[in-house]
């Protein structure tokens, strides 16, 4: 029982060390991969490479397929690139479970030595986040070794050696097993090592060792599809296109399993070393293999899973993706994205507002249903971020989760004054027939196309951080404030020349002034963030 212990206690040892290193490499080079993801789509090797290369460097196909799912429910990239770098995953998880096998006994200490020396002194810092980094590298190569010895005692046991030997001859059920250890292990890398430790003791025949192997890649699949329930519909469908390629593959190679371990059987070859290459091979065969049909694939699995019926009303946020909390800056991204969303029904509000002073009382309402769908996607953003474990968070993407949350904040209280621009334009003026002067309408009618123009410049800061535009839209703030002055000024002009309509219509008209400045200071609030960060970093790099 105690042995048996201390194998889970491994295969546990082998997740977390995992788990730290992507969520180390994640919050390291999170931006640079998706970046990396989103330029590979456009020809399938690119993607291919692009899912070797990501998932051997965050030794997860799970990691590469929330980066891959996000990129898909925010309609980046379409299914079939998805399910080409999914492939490209498989085969990198193959990858590294044969490097990760070789003797690294003397690279284990080491790495966690200095991986826990860096984090701990400098744990904000990219520096301290790569030495977690190191911390998991370490953690996943002791746990490896540690499977091995805490394998071979079991392997002793009458009962487990019983349980092998009835594996001989029944195919299918040692692909059973082998999906089993997968899903109890939570790592194909696990399955494949226990197998590789059974098969070197000779309780089973080659050919039972290499269906366990195949199994352990279908159970990562059914691992992955139940992890699946609850997310968005175009995620189900790409996990489940990867697991019908994994069943494709199995059922492919099966009818020649006996016959391929025979003629490997030939050349003397170590069963565990046949085990580990067999997985490599195995892997990178089935998925080149796969890449043709990956079009077909990608239609049956939105035959099978059907996208739900939207409309273009629908006020749901769509990119803050649940699944990318355990990812800081992958749930940065969503909510900057959706942030986007945001200042995009802003600038609708804006269009609406000009229109209802034209005298079109029907965009009342529109702005009306605009603000609620503002609140919404506002509340949404802030529970999203709230959600974000900050002590997680380095320097750069604290600075960046505070900017998010401002700039949400500003743009739900623009969508209030608007909406009550809107209500003062109604029952101060279309309700008692009173309507602007013709210069007053004009000089208004100005400042709405200057407060579109910046709120447009404002989001492409908030997006870029680009120090020249920054600058651009901190001078555009002091332009229209001088503006404004100066179209106040014209309007007590008007008054003292008695201009009727400006007499009538003065309380709305000086109330819309200063609720546009109002609105022009939140909208170039984005520039100081911008500019802070430049100051800020220009005092690093001075210290």
């Amino acid at each position: 029982m105690l042995t048996l212990l201390h194998l889970l206690s491994s295969v546990a040892l082998l997740v977390w060390g995992t788990h730290i290193v992507r969520t180390g490499i994640m919050r390291v080079f999170g931006s640079d991969l998706r970046r990396i993801l989103g330029k590979s789509i456009n020809k399938k090797s690119n993607a291919f490479l692009a899912g070797v290369g990501v998932t051997a460097l965050v030794q997860s196909s799970n990691a590469t397929a929330l980066l891959v799912i996000s990129f898909v429910t925010q309609g980046l990239i379409s299914i079939t690139p998805a399910l080409v770098i999914m492939l490209g995953a498989d085969v990198g998880t193959a990858l590294m479970a044969r490097v990760l096998t070789f003797d690294l006994s003397w690279l284990s200490p080491l790495l966690i030595l200095v991986g826990v020396i860096t984090f701990l002194s400098r744990k904000k810092e990219r520096v301290g986040q790569l030495g977690r980094v190191g911390i998991g590298l370490g953690l996943i190569i002791l746990a490896l070794q540690l499977i091995v010895t805490s394998a071979e005692p079991i392997t002793h046991a009458s009962a487990v050696q019983a349980i092998f030997t009835s594996l001989s001859g029944d195919t299918v059920l040692a692909l059973l097993v082998g999906a089993l250890f997968a899903m109890v292990s939570y790592s194909s890398l696990a399955a494949v090592l226990l197998t590789a430790t059974l098969s070197a003791t000779g309780l089973m025949p080659l050919y039972i060792s290499l269906c366990i192997v195949i199994g352990s890649n279908i159970g990562s699949g059914l691992l992955a599809l139940m992890s699946s329930r609850g997310q968005s519909v175009v995620s189900r469908q790409v996990v489940l296109g990867s697991l019908f390629f994994k069943l494709i593959g199995a059922l492919l190679v099966l009818p020649w399993i006996t016959i391929i371990a025979n003629k490997i059987q030939q050349y003397g070859f170590s069963p565990a070393e046949v085990v580990i290459y067999f997985h490599v091979i195995y892997n990178l065969a089935r998925c080149i293999l796969m890449i043709p049909f990956v079009g077909i694939m990608a239609k049956l699995c939105q035959r099978l899973i059907p996208e739900l019926p939207t409309t273009d009303s629908e006020m749901a946020p769509r990119y803050l993706d649940q699944s990318a909390i355990d990812t800081p800056s992958l749930a940065i991204a969503n909510a900057v994205r959706e942030s986007l969303r945001l200042g995009d029904v802003i600038e609708q509000m804006l269009q609406r507002f000009t229109a209802l002073m034209e005298g079109d009382r029907q965009q009342k309402r529109e702005i009306s249903q605009l603000e609620e769908e503002v609140e919404l996607l506002h509340s949404s953003i802030k529970l999203y971020m709230a959600q974000i474990q900050q002590h997680d968070l380095g320097t750069e993407d604290s600075r960046r989760w505070a900017e998010i949350i401002d700039t949400a904040m500003n743009l739900q209280q623009s969508s209030a004054i608007i909406a009550r621009m809107s209500a003062e334009v109604v029952s101060k003026g279309l309700n008692h027939h009173l309507f602007l002067s013709e210069e007053g309408r004009r000089e208004l009618q100005t400042l709405l196309e200057r407060l579109q123009s910046n709120l447009n410049l404002a989001m492409s800061v908030f997006v870029s951080g680009n120090m020249e535009h920054a600058r651009k839209l901190r001078r555009a703030k002091h332009r229209f404030r001088l503006l404004n002055q100066r179209y106040s000024f014209a309007h007590v002009e008007r008054l003292h020349l008695h201009n009727m309509q400006s007499i009538e219509t003065s309380s709305l008209h000086t109330s819309l002034l200063g609720d546009m400045k109002r609105l022009n200071s939140l909208f170039c609030a984005v520039a100081y963030h911008a500019l802070e960060k430049s100051e800020s970093s220009s005092e690093q790099v001075n210290l």
